[in-house]
């Protein structure tokens, strides 16, 4: 067969359309050009994978990127605080 890209929504709307019993798999895979193999791995990661779409966290990337922007920012609070206290004492 053919080596083709596919998009994620493409991929989405293949794996839907052959769980819905509509058409026959083979009729299917026949249909997008792509292997019996493919669709089941394209449906595999989808039913293991497609709890992250409710997942209130986000992505796992996302996440950590905040995770350590905030780190930084508090970091940064604390030097100027400590900077802050000793032109406070420069005063005295």
């Amino acid at each position: 067969m053919k080596r083709r890209k596919w998009t994620a929504k493409q991929k989405l709307q293949i794996v839907l359309e052959g769980m819905s019993g509509r058409v026959a798999l083979a009729q299917l895979c026949l249909k997008h050009q792509i292997s019996q193999a493919q669709y089941y791995t394209w449906r595999d990661r989808l039913l293991n994978d497609g709890e992250k779409v409710f997942d209130r966290g986000g992505s796992d990337a996302k996440e950590e990127r905040l995770l350590k922007e905030n780190a930084d920012l508090k970091r940064m609070i604390g030097e100027l605080h400590v900077e802050l206290k000793k032109s406070e004492e420069d005063w005295y």
